[in-house]
């Protein structure tokens, strides 16, 4: 006889129309080689040595960078043993709202993915700012072209949507090559940056606990956790992986493993390249160049110049990774009934979900002429809305999948209790709570220093009109949960399942007793 908490209510109509190939996403699509390389992506190794760690050091005065990557490194691979099973059991697009709702319950899990769209399309949209400013800066610098930055922003939304239309496997191809060429440059600086030293020589001072000191510890805690994000989109894909019970699990591990180790080498490098003594300094002035003063004094100026250019390949191969994981979101949410039914269809061509990509293409290019409209020095002033759009978005995406994680540890919990399985995995339950214990402890530093992490004066609006942003989503999304709850429970009850519901429904069927 069939059982579960779907096999009574029937499938909704407007769920029950899209049974067939077009509800679900291609299976068999991505090994492990190709999944790795598409959620790497997501971290943008050159973005981060070049973008995050300079102003870690410089804003917020912690020399013991390297070692802070390795702390984290550990959290969140206690994050991924309570998450990595729980893949094993439930295969989603809608990975974080659908382990949420089903540890949590159905009403938690639509507040979740809620939240998941919100912050994941923030990420994404706020890379486009910092796109389109270095295009526009290459333009100036190589060409003596002034070209607004919204113009080549604009474009890469428009490419962006495109290769979302395209098979996942092909999308893999793409951020593979980009991430690797990342990759190997950032290497070949930290090669050279050991090989050269600064006037202090290889020193290990940056890895000795006691640089981890001083009010800018919290917000360093907030900005290095944010290279991280794309590790935990595994099991996004875990119905396109061949044996996802296997695959996904395993790369979220790699992922965890090569980000903690590849940022706290690179960390490091900056450090010997600099001096310890003199890194917090050095960043202070020279701000996201630091990178690039130091190639050119080790690597010349051939090499810097081709790191500009991948340095904006880098941001590309973020973007769309993101842009296929809020596709992802979006189709689950469609499938299950929290979006309009035409999101939980994929494209007949290539399995993609295509009406997911085509709501985040038109958020982006909303947001992007938003910022374009209030713009008026759009070609060469750091302090206009191009970065406000990078720094302000990138934050907001941040706040929230940090707080997924948080909620989703608790959530593995709750669900191995509620399956009478919590002496069997006890390890990893405990491993989980501490996990999520230290992922709410730096979701309050980040409500808390937003402001030095948006660069705005003490006080200012912004510093709770940002993060208010996914506070509103969370509670939106737990009213319209309640709401489901009330006035559609056959549409609250699936809220998570994904295409178990239709196979639960399928047996019930075949079983008219149940």
């Amino acid at each position: 006889m069939a059982t579960g908490r779907s096999t009574t209510l029937g499938t909704p109509p407007e769920i029950r129309t899209y049974k067939g190939q077009d509800r679900a996403l291609r299976a068999d699509r991505l090994g492990t080689a190709g999944l790795l390389l598409s959620v790497l992506a997501a971290s943008a190794p050159l973005m981060v040595v070049a973008g995050v760690m300079p102003t870690t050091f410089g804003v917020m005065g912690i020399v013991g960078q390297p070692l802070l990557f390795v702390i984290l490194g550990v959290v969140l691979a206690l994050f991924g043993v309570g998450y990595a099973e729980m893949s094993r059991h439930v295969h989603n697009a809608g990975a974080f709202y659908a382990y949420i709702a089903r540890g949590l319950g159905p009403t938690a899990g639509a507040g979740a993915s809620l939240v998941a769209l919100v912050a994941y399309s923030a990420m994404q949209v706020g890379v486009y700012g910092i796109l389109g400013f270095e295009i526009s800066s290459l333009f100036a610098t190589y060409l003596q072209i002034d070209l607004a930055w919204w113009i080549p922003a604009l474009a890469a939304v428009a490419l962006t949507g495109a290769l979302g239309w395209l098979k996942i496997d092909l999308n893999a191809k793409v951020l593979g090559v980009l991430l690797l060429i990342e990759v190997v440059l950032v290497v070949i600086f930290d090669v050279a940056a050991l090989g050269k030293p600064g006037a202090e020589g290889i020193s290990l001072h940056a890895f000795d606990p006691a640089t981890l000191s001083g009010p800018g510890l919290g917000t360093a805690l907030c900005f290095c956790i944010a290279a991280f994000v794309g590790f935990e989109q595994s099991p996004v894909y875990a119905e396109e992986t061949s044996k996802p019970h296997i695959v996904v699990s395993r790369v979220m591990f790699l992922a965890v493993g090569f980000v903690a180790l590849f940022f706290a080498l690179s960390a490091w490098a900056l450090t010997v390249a600099t001096g310890p003594s003199e890194v917090v300094k050095a960043s202070a002035e020279a701000g996201p160049g630091l990178l690039f003063q130091l190639t050119e004094a080790r690597l010349g100026a051939t090499f810097t110049d081709v790191l500009h250019v991948l340095f904006v390949t880098g941001m590309f191969a973020a973007m769309l990774s993101f842009h296929n994981v809020v596709a992802r979101y979006a189709f689950a949410m469609g499938r299950e009934g929290l979006l309009p039914a035409a999101f939980g269809r994929t494209n007949a061509g290539t399995g993609a979900p295509a009406t997911g990509s085509l709501l985040q293409t038109a958020v982006s290019v909303l947001v992007v002429l938003a910022f374009a409209v209030t713009d008026d020095k759009p070609t060469g002033d750091p302090t206009t809305p191009v970065l406000h759009l990078f720094t302000w978005m990138g934050n907001v995406g941040a706040l929230g999948v940090t707080l997924l994680m948080a909620a989703a540890s608790f959530a593995v919990i709750a669900f191995f209790v509620r399956r009478g399985s919590a002496g069997a995995q006890i390890w990893r339950l405990v491993a989980a709570g501490a996990a999520g214990t230290a992922l709410l402890a730096i979701a309050v530093y980040t409500v808390k220093d937003f402001d030095v992490l948006v660069g705005a004066a003490k006080g200012s609006a912004l510093s709770w009109v940002l993060p208010g942003i996914i506070a509103a989503a969370i509670a939106g999304g737990l009213l319209y949960g309640a709401f489901l709850r009330s006035s559609r429970p056959e549409v609250h009850a699936r809220i998570g399942l994904g295409n178990e519901a239709f196979r639960l429904d399928q047996a019930a069927e075949a079983d008219p007793g149940d």
